[in-house]
């Protein structure tokens, strides 16, 4: 007789995240309705000039972040400004931490500047999704993470490879759910199914995640997600109203204060 997986406990989600990206421009390509979701997410994450971004870009962004009083991250990516960062590259170990400390590195001094702390660190693009499968990838961007910072917060994909990247490289980490996408059984994202934009699907998804911890996956039944953190994504048309709705069902804040919440330091 095949042995039943144990199924884990519901748990309700009292405290999270909202994060959205920023800076998300390069040159003449600009997206300027980004910085409205400011009002409603409670961290950013600041591309850092290889995948999106130049310096007025981030100067602007870190400047409407500190004015909104909202948690910066760096939002590293491949070197592909062209691709915007959607493109994969074969990369070794000590390339990836190249690539990965030039990026944060660079953001930190520019937050120090305006006397600013960076938090945390999330991949973009291609690099998010390879992360997302890939344990030794996953680890060697952490590992480069914990090189600039060991308190700075990783955020990955929600799962187990995100998971076991905390506790093998001891590096806080952050699990991101996105309520827009279709996720298969085992808690993985079907990247081959088009967005679903509909306000009601999300907000109802949204629910779901806060009182039990799960998200309906394409089979139809619920899958159990660690989250800590909600990607709102500036690709959706109306992100905005989204983010407007989502936000009427709970206020969200910053990571660390979600994980510091627990010890009755904060109210």
């Amino acid at each position: 007789m095949q042995q039943q997986l144990e199924k884990p406990e519901r748990k309700q989600i009292k405290n999270i995240d909202f994060n959205c990206d920023l800076a998300q421009s390069f040159g003449v390509y600009k997206n300027n309705s980004e910085y409205e979701l400011l009002d409603y997410v409670s961290s950013v994450n600041i591309s850092c000039g290889f995948h999106a971004g130049d310096p007025l870009t981030i100067q602007k962004a870190l400047l409407a972040a500190k004015e909104k009083n909202v948690v910066v991250g760096a939002h590293i990516g491949f070197d592909d400004i062209q691709g915007f960062g959607y493109r994969a590259m074969d990369l070794d170990e000590d390339e990836i931490e190249a690539l990965v400390i030039y990026q944060v590195g660079a953001i930190m001094s520019f937050a120090k500047s305006f006397n600013m702390e960076i938090e945390h660190v999330r991949p973009h693009g291609a690099m998010y999704k390879q992360a997302a499968e890939d344990f030794q990838f996953a680890c060697a961007i952490a590992k480069a993470v914990k090189k600039c910072s060991k308190w700075l917060v990783y955020y990955g994909a929600a799962g187990d490879v995100t998971e076991k990247v905390g506790e093998y490289i001891n590096l806080p980490i952050a699990q991101e759910v996105h309520l827009e996408k279709t996720y298969n059984v085992d808690g993985t994202v079907d990247f081959s199914v088009k967005d679903n934009s509909s306000v009601f699907d999300y907000v109802n998804r949204l629910k779901m995640l806060l009182n039990n911890s799960q998200i309906q996956n394409r089979e139809g039944g619920k899958t159990f997600f660690n989250a800590d953190t909600i990607h709102f994504s500036n690709k959706l048309p109306n992100i905005l109203e989204i983010a407007q709705e989502a936000k009427k069902i709970i206020t969200p804040v910053p990571v660390n204060y979600k994980n510091v919440y627990p010890s009755g330091w904060v109210e």
